[in-house]
């Protein structure tokens, strides 16, 4: 095995761990928010996207990070993305 087999082998785990699920109290860890504002954030349609299966709620880690990158701004001013 070269070094660079070795290197590849290690980025497997990063792809695995953006792409599992994880349920809401730790997304709601991940994006420093109370379990209760994702709860809000879902019925009024202003959160990330989440999945449903049966009665649980899970997130993507992926699709958070998505979504807070979508919210990143330069400054305070209305609009104003980086």
């Amino acid at each position: 095995m070269t070094n660079r087999d070795h290197a590849n082998d290690n980025n497997a785990p990063a792809a695995d761990y953006l792409d599992g699920f994880i349920d809401e109290t730790q997304a709601a860890d991940f994006l420093c928010q109370s379990v209760r504002t994702l709860q809000k954030w879902r019925v009024s349609g202003f959160g990330p996207h989440f999945y449903k299966p049966g009665r649980s709620v899970r997130y993507r880690r992926r699709d958070l990070l998505e979504w807070a990158e979508g919210r990143r701004r330069a400054n305070t001013s209305y609009g104003s993305k980086i």
